[in-house]
């Protein structure tokens, strides 16, 4: 019962799952902008300075930029969510 009268569960049900599927949506809608023209690596290098404090903690990172090289090779650049 909402403001006096009953309402088929039938309606609650429908009008939850369209409120929902419309918050998601609009939620997730529209192109997000990233920086033209810029690989993952370069952003995360960019972003995330790493200072290796000893030859194995360096050794470590190049390794993982390595690793994303070559998959943003592998993948052809771009970036899949």
């Amino acid at each position: 019962v909402i403001f006096g009268r009953a309402i088929k569960t039938e309606y609650l049900t429908l009008g939850t799952l369209f409120a929902t599927g419309l918050l998601t949506y609009s939620s997730l809608g529209g192109k997000k902008a990233s920086p033209a023209g810029k690989t993952v690596s370069e952003r995360v290098n960019e972003a995330t300075p790493i200072k290796a404090a000893s030859k194995e903690e360096e050794e470590l990172t190049n390794s993982i930029k390595h690793f994303i090289a070559e998959a943003e090779k592998e993948g052809g650049g771009s970036s899949h969510h």
